[in-house]
């Protein structure tokens, strides 16, 4: 237990989230959060779970003429290094977009890893999907038709629920937690495929292995702690591509970073957003026959609108796997 006073640790772990939040989404992330021409949620601050941060907002899909049953729905997670961020920061464009191609989108918080480290901030997403799946036929969703999507630690949340095996315990008392936690497809921004350090420092090098995050999401408090087997196994489990199979559902995956060596004198923690985090999943994923989708800025150089081909890119990669 810290020998801090509570009120100087809550003021700290404060700071501590809101510079990992910019380090982790950047100025342009940042500005998402405030968007203020996004639309009125159809259902707002829905309760998924027993946590305070269990709530997620909900924009139905208009009915469209030629299609008729409900609807399938994207979920997404949050960036923020799990320090910091929430539901608010879905992106304007995925919303309007998603609903133009009669997708639904929710946005889901999850508990942070200052609240209760891993596995919480997964569990939280798994729930999210299986409370949605229990409620589809109240909320006009289809629950064999849920995708999920994430920037940065919100990305990771969605490829730990996609790979993993199916969460559903049949036996629960809780209805929640006996429906299924399989997805249709997964559509991420600035994924970490692995949250092992010493995985992390042998793929992309430099110091990205040293982010801030890394050690509060496993709730490691001292040098000594981060180098013991529970801890290892903690790394292991967190890391979506330790849980691929054959019969995962489809990915497709962007990177802004450069596709390119980290520099001698990068910082701390750069580097955790590199493509190779990707071209890791990607190469377990092709000799299973799982389709993985790999993009990054190389992809789009020479487009007037590199951004908004990106954005493009993701939906019409759901619209084909839900439709």
């Amino acid at each position: 237990m810290s020998w801090r006073p509570r009120s100087r640790r809550l003021a700290i772990l404060g700071l501590f989230a809101l510079l990992v939040l910019i380090s982790i989404e950047g100025a342009a992330q940042v500005r998402k959060r405030l968007d203020p021409e996004k639309s009125t949620p159809d259902v707002a601050d829905l309760r998924y779970g027993p946590f305070a941060r269990n709530a997620l907002d909900l924009w139905k899909a208009p009915h469209r003429p030629g299609h008729s049953g409900p609807a399938p729905v994207v979920v997404f997670f949050h960036g923020g290094g799990f320090v910091g961020g929430d539901k608010k920061s879905v992106p304007a464009w995925l919303v309007d977009r998603c609903l133009a191609e009669g997708i639904s989108v929710a946005s889901a918080s999850y508990r942070l890893s200052t609240e209760a480290p891993f596995p919480a901030p997964m569990l939280d997403g798994a729930r999210a999907i299986q409370f949605l799946r229990l409620k589809a036929v109240d909320l006009g969703i289809d629950p064999g038709r849920i995708a999920a999507c994430g920037n940065s630690a919100g990305a990771g949340i969605a490829l730990w629920v996609g790979f993993h095996d199916d969460l559903a315990d049949p036996r629960n008392d809780d209805p929640v937690l006996r429906q299924s936690s399989r997805l249709a497809c997964m559509g991420v921004v600035s994924a970490q495929t692995s949250y092992d350090p010493r995985f992390i420092k042998q793929l992309i090098g430099g110091r990205a292995h040293e982010h801030v995050a890394l050690k509060p999401l496993f709730g490691v408090t001292s040098p000594a702690e981060s180098d013991t087997p529970r801890i290892h196994r903690l790394y292991e489990e967190a890391s979506p591509l330790n849980h691929v199979s054959s019969d995962d559902p489809p990915v497709i995956l962007f990177y802004s970073e450069p596709n390119a060596p980290l520099s001698p004198a990068a910082r701390s923690g750069e580097g955790i957003h590199h493509p190779r985090f990707g071209a890791a999943l990607k190469a377990m994923l092709d000799p299973l026959g799982v389709e993985c989708i790999l993009r990054h800025n190389d992809d789009y150089r020479g487009q007037e609108h590199p951004e908004q081909a990106m954005y493009h890119d993701l939906v019409a990669f759901f619209a084909k796997h839900l439709q």
